[in-house]
């Protein structure tokens, strides 16, 4: 890190996380600006000051010290900031490298860590498309056909959108192009992206850019379908968990109301809020059949007791809606494996009751 002359990096990091975290565009953008002018470079900046930041957005967000309006109103302050940064240096600096394609995979909406990736590449002499949050498998081809870059790089940090991914990396490595993949979303040691079939992964910026700079790009995979690098799909459990979501959500909502009576005087707002908890539940049980790996089924599990908890509600509410759960998919042995080791996790960690109890608001 650079040593900075006036005030520390610390110092500016806690200025920027203020300012965003009060909506001040003006003040966000001098405290990015300072830090260039102390002697930090423009790649420290978006990475040690911009994506630090950003961190302890979602955390504060996790921790139920930030609303989600909250958290939405900061990211959109720190993104401009990084817009302002980017046009005083990266539109500066000599394109001398090849061209890279970089996109959110289609449902991702968390769109900075792609911009910051995309800021550090054109720092570094790219040339790059940034095509933003939630990009469709079509546009993206459709782009590749029009440009043809020599890598595409695709992020995400949702694991419920890996399906998506994967037909995203398919279909760009039918073009004869190769896929760089990075984001919470494919593990912390990359072990989904190789699963997908990717050709590359990176866990940050940094690691990618470097990567890209040193190791000579490699031909990607022959045209193939996502069933030849998950063969498991054949047996359809992940398709029908997926068809029937809605289906599984309403159907686990009214077996919550005729166990727990209390249930029936949840106020609309509780009711959506249950909804939410049990939508996701069903989406990342689907994730889990398709990537064919129970740790993200209890990962999120695990995750989501803790959010839970911060929020006053029981994390032991948990457990009623995985029962239902396992009672409707019955036949699926898979899903019924995941759902058992699930609860068997929930409850060897956190000796958990079946009380259901929730004091939504």
């Amino acid at each position: 890190m650079t040593s900075l002359t006036a005030v520390s990096f610390e110092d500016r990091t806690e200025q920027l996380w203020q300012a965003v975290a009060a909506g001040d565009e003006h003040a966000a953008t001098s405290v990015v600006f300072d830090a260039i002018e102390d002697g930090a470079t423009a790649e420290e900046v978006l990475l040690d000051l911009i994506a630090a930041v950003q961190r302890r957005v979602g955390e504060e967000w996790a921790a139920n010290r930030m609303t989600v309006a909250q958290e939405h109103a900061a990211t959109a302050i720190n993104d401009r900031a990084l817009s302002a940064l980017s046009y005083r240096h990266a539109a500066h600096t000599a394109q001398v490298r090849g061209r890279v394609v970089v996109a959110c995979v289609d449902g991702e909406w968390h769109g900075l860590p792609a911009r910051i990736l995309a800021e550090v590449l054109k720092l570094r002499g790219w040339r790059v498309d940034y095509l933003g949050a939630q990009v469709p498998p079509s546009h993206l081809i459709t782009h590749l056909h029009q440009t043809g870059p020599d890598v595409v790089a695709l992020s995400s940090s949702i694991a419920t959108r890996l399906p998506t991914a994967h037909a995203a990396i398919t279909a760009v490595q039918a073009t004869n192009t190769p896929v760089l993949v990075g984001g919470a979303a494919f593990g912390e040691h990359g072990q989904y992206a190789r699963l997908l079939g990717a050709d590359i992964w990176a866990p940050d910026a940094v690691a990618a850019a470097d990567r890209l700079e040193r190791t000579q790009l490699p031909s990607p995979q022959p045209a193939h379908q996502p069933i030849d690098d998950l063969p498991h799909l054949a047996d359809q459990e992940y398709t029908m968990v997926a068809r029937s979501r809605t289906q599984l959500v309403r159907t686990v909502m009214a077996g919550l109301e005729d166990r727990f009576p209390a249930m029936r005087g949840y106020t609309a707002l509780q009711r959506q809020h249950t909804a939410e908890d049990i939508a996701h539940i069903v989406d990342f049980l689907a994730t889990a059949l398709y990537i064919g790996e129970t740790d993200i089924f209890t990962g999120f599990l695990t995750w989501t007791s803790g959010i839970l908890t911060a929020r006053g509600v029981p994390a032991h509410s948990l457990l009623p809606a995985l029962d239902i759960l396992g009672g409707e998919l019955k036949d699926f042995p898979r899903a019924v494996d995941m759902l058992t080791r699930a609860t068997d996790h929930l409850t060897g960690t956190r000796s958990m009751t079946t009380t259901h109890s929730r004091n939504r608001g």
